[in-house]
């Protein structure tokens, strides 16, 4: 039996979309960490970023991020950036499988296009900032268990293919 399902990937890759439909599939419940952050902050990230900056929420997320893996039967939808701290890739691994969800700048670019809910794109928007960004975190995107590229798929063939790889034992 499989504890948890822990979906990491860049933003724009569909994390919460996917999650929410697998965790109906489970019978789990889902829980999106970002949602769970804005609630207990009482401020969106971008807020958050802003007047306390990245470091302070990356505490925070990992923080939460602990205290959530705590639970199990869940569908666990991280932030694009909570696999660069290694204390989160190593609690993501004990709590659960990780699945790690990948798509093309471009694709991504097009998703996030009217989307100004991103700290980390705010200021530059632009293919040549997510090729950047995707390349700095692509080793550690890499130490998922399954890894599902989302391009020109839609939300219920990748919930599909995670299944079937669940199904077979990862």
């Amino acid at each position: 039996m499989i504890m948890n399902v822990i979906l990491t990937g860049f933003m724009g890759t569909g994390k919460s979309s996917i999650g929410r439909l697998l965790a109906a599939r489970l019978g789990y419940r889902f829980c999106d960490l970002d949602a769970v952050i804005v609630e207990q902050e009482g401020r969106s990230i971008n807020e958050i970023f802003s007047s306390a900056g990245e470091e302070y929420f990356r505490e925070v997320e990992s923080a939460t991020l602990q205290r959530i893996l705590q639970q199990a039967s869940q569908v666990v939808s991280t932030g694009g950036g909570a696999v660069i701290m290694q204390k989160n890739r190593d609690l993501m691994r004990k709590a659960g499988v990780v699945v790690n969800l990948v798509a093309s700048p471009q694709s991504i670019l097009r998703r996030l296009q009217n989307d100004d809910q991103r700290p980390l794109l705010r200021d530059s928007k632009s293919l040549e900032q997510v090729e950047k960004m995707l390349l700095e975190r692509e080793r550690f995107y890499s130490e998922a268990d399954i890894r599902i590229d989302t391009n020109g798929k839609n939300v219920e063939d990748v919930a599909r293919e995670i299944l079937n790889h669940l199904d077979r034992g990862v």
